[in-house]
C-alpha cells in the first residue's frame, strides 16, 4: 500500500471513530487511565493521570518528529489553537503532543522540534516507553489495529477532554482552529455553564463561493502560511503574497508536488527557505498535477486582488485627505 493509500485510509478510518465518539459518563479516573510514566521535552518525569490529566481540561494527540506528511501540518495546525487560547493554555487548558517513535524522539529532540514550531507555554511534547504509548493510544481510542504494519502510521485523530466532568470526544487536527479552540476552551471547560446571549442568524456573515484552489490552501497551507496580511498569528512558513511573480512556475509545481525530494536533491532555493524558517520541513500534500495548478491559480489571484484592493484604498486615503 502506498504513502497516499495509507493517508486515505487513515482518514477513514479516523472519521468512523469520530462518529459517536463523545464520552460523558461513567467518568473515566485512575481506574481506567494508566497512570505510566512519561517525560517532556524540558526533560521532567512526569505521570501520565496524575500529573497531566487528573481535573484538567486537556488536548491530546499523537505525533512523531521526522513525519514528512501529516504530523507537520497537524502541529502547525494547532499551534493557532494554542495561540487563539493564549495564556489559558498552561493555566486551565493544557495541550500534549505525545511520541509514536520514542527511540528517535527523545526529550532533546522533542524540545528542538517544539522551538521550532514556537509552540507556547503549556503545550507539552512528551515521550516514553513504546508500550506505555501504545497502551495510552489504545485507552484514548486513537489506536487503529488495521494500519499497524510495522511503518508509523497512526490515527489522525485527536482526544479532547475534561477528565473531571468525564467528557471526552475525538476531534481532528485538521479542523477550523477557533472552532477547537471553543470546544477546548467552551464546551469542554465550561459544559454545564449555558451560553451567554443569544445568536440571531439575521446577524450571521454572508457565505460566499470558494474556488477550488483557496480551498486546497485553506486546508493544506493555511496552518503554515499566509497571503497578504493574513490573521496576525506567527506562521512556521513565508507569506505567500507575489509567490507566483517571485518564483519561476515550473520551480514551484515541484516544490508544492514533491518538497522532500527537493530537500534531498539539494535544491539550493528548497535549502535556503529550509534553513530560513527554522528547518521546518515543508510536508509533501500528495497533490496531483492539477490540485498543484488550482493553487497556484488562486495564489495568483489573490495576489492581484489584494495589490488592486490595495491601490485602490491608498487612492481613497489621498482623496479624504
Amino acid at each position: 500500500m502506498n504513502d497516499k493509500l495509507r493517508y486515505l485510509k487513515c482518514l477513514a478510518l479516523a472519521a468512523v471513530l469520530l462518529c459517536g465518539s463523545a464520552q460523558s459518563s461513567p467518568r473515566w479516573g485512575a481506574d481506567y487511565f494508566p497512570n505510566v510514566p512519561l517525560v517532556t521535552h524540558e526533560g521532567k518525569t512526569v505521570r501520565f493521570f496524575d500529573d497531566l490529566i487528573k481535573d484538567k481540561v486537556v488536548l491530546i494527540n499523537f505525533i512523531y518528529t521526522h513525519c514528512a506528511e501529516s504530523c507537520p501540518m497537524e502541529t502547525a495546525k494547532l499551534r493557532k489553537v494554542n495561540a487563539i487560547l493564549g495564556d489559558r493554555v498552561g493555566r486551565d487548558v493544557f495541550m500534549y503532543s505525545i511520541t509514536i517513535d520514542p527511540a528517535r524522539d527523545t526529550p532533546e529532540v522533542l524540545h528542538d522540534y517544539a522551538e521550532k514550531f514556537r509552540v507556547g507555554p503549556g503545550w507539552t511534547f512528551l515521550t516514553g516507553k513504546e508500550e506505555d504509548i501504545t497502551l495510552l493510544r489504545r485507552k484514548l481510542g486513537l489506536y487503529i489495529e488495521d494500519i499497524q504494519d510495522g511503518s508509523n502510521d497512526h490515527n489522525l485523530s485527536l482526544i479532547m477532554g475534561n477528565q473531571a466532568a468525564g467528557r471526552w470526544r475525538k476531534g481532528s487536527p485538521f479542523e477550523n482552529p477557533y472552532v477547537l479552540a471553543e470546544q477546548l476552551g467552551g464546551w469542554l471547560h465550561n459544559w454545564k455553564t449555558p451560553a451567554q446571549g443569544e445568536s440571531d442568524y439575521a446577524a450571521a456573515p454572508k457565505l460566499r463561493n470558494i474556488s477550488d484552489g483557496e480551498s486546497l490552501f485553506r486546508t493544506d497551507c493555511s496552518a503554515c502560511h499566509s497571503i497578504g496580511p493574513g490573521d496576525g498569528m506567527v506562521l512556521t512558513g513565508p507569506n505567500l503574497l507575489g509567490v507566483t511573480d517571485r518564483r519561476d512556475r515550473s520551480w514551484l509545481k515541484r516544490w508544492i508536488a514533491a518538497p522532500d525530494q527537493m530537500l534531498a536533491e539539494k535544491d539550493p532555493v528548497a535549502i535556503e527557505l529550509y534553513e530560513r524558517f527554522d528547518e521546518v520541513t515543508m510536508p509533501n500534500m500528495q497533490l496531483n498535477d492539477n490540485q498543484v495548478d488550482l493553487l497556484l491559480e488562486y495564489l495568483d489571484a489573490e495576489t492581484r486582488r489584494l495589490k488592486i484592493t490595495t491601490r485602490v484604498n491608498v487612492k481613497a486615503d489621498a482623496a479624504a485627505h
